[in-house]
């Protein structure tokens, strides 16, 4: 009886979370007549055309906006990754002066709503020209490539504790230097980690919406969520049809993403606090 209890709560659980999902797959698929009087799931008349309708409803096709998306996401992967394994490293692994007063420096940043720091940010961007300048996602990237993001150095700085100390004196036994400990020990045995750092990237700049919004003027730098907003137009009509179908596109590869990365997403996060 409690497992078949269990199991029914898992499934209303379930079915709540997906309802919101499959609404929007059911919208996307209505006309602007029935998405007004139909809130059920299933629309009584298919409309595809509301797919060809969102993807050429501006003078900028809606592709030009999904690869702005991709590359935002991809170098934001790389540039985290990196720059955040790297620092996560010195902390780690690494004996300098100072070392916990900074990483606790760090850990307090995480404290910082990001809505206090977009002013001081913005007028830091702008002094740099970087805002409205001849390639407008320098604000968006540049910090990615700075270890700006704690959360991620945390995340791998537990998971580098976990790895035995007795593989890098090993290591400096045999002669290798820090630089040789950290290529050939801790990055190999970094992976879920890694992985961990470039999933969560990806779907949260893939997600944003707030800063691309700040720093993105011109409607052909536009990424996929600043662009959803064209459609709904205060002073005309809305396409509501048309932005449920981008939406649904949208999703499309964040899902793949994660899928196609979800087991070594769960070994990175069951492992990243064994120790600490």
């Amino acid at each position: 009886m409690r497992s078949r209890l269990r199991l029914l709560m898992l499934i209303v659980i379930l079915a709540v979370v997906l309802y919101p999902l499959a609404w929007m797959v059911g919208t996307s698929f209505k006309s602007p007549q029935e998405i007004a009087s139909n809130i059920g799931l299933i629309p009584t008349e298919f409309t595809p055309g509301n797919f060809t309708a969102g993807w050429q409803k501006f003078d900028v096709g809606f592709g030009r906006f999904f690869m702005n998306s991709a590359m935002v996401s991809a170098l934001t992967v790389v540039g985290n990754t990196l720059s955040c394994l790297l620092a996560a490293y010195a902390f780690g692994r690494l004996k300098f002066r100072g070392r916990k007063f900074w990483f606790a420096i760090m850990i307090a940043t995480l404290l910082l709503p990001g809505h206090v720091l977009i002013i001081p940010q913005y007028i830091l961007f702008r002094t740099l020209g970087w805002v409205g300048g001849d390639w407008p996602y320098l604000p968006l990237l540049v910090p990615q490539f700075l270890a700006t993001e704690a959360f991620f150095v945390f995340l791998i700085v537990q998971f580098m504790r976990g790895i035995p100390r007795e593989l890098d004196e090993a290591a400096k036994i045999d002669g290798a230097s820090p630089y040789k400990v950290f290529r050939h020990v801790i990055l190999p045995l970094s992976r879920p980690a890694l992985v961990t750092t470039a999933i969560f990237s990806f779907i949260w700049t893939w997600n944003d919406f707030f800063r691309q919004l700040v720093y993105l003027s011109e409607l052909q730098d536009y990424t996929a969520p600043v662009a959803l907003t064209l459609f709904i137009d205060s002073t005309s009509e809305s396409s509501v049809g048309p932005m449920f179908a981008m939406s649904l596109l949208s999703l499309v590869p964040v899902f793949m993403f994660f899928v196609a990365f979800q087991r070594m997403l769960v070994e990175g996060i069951n492992t990243s606090g064994l120790k600490g």
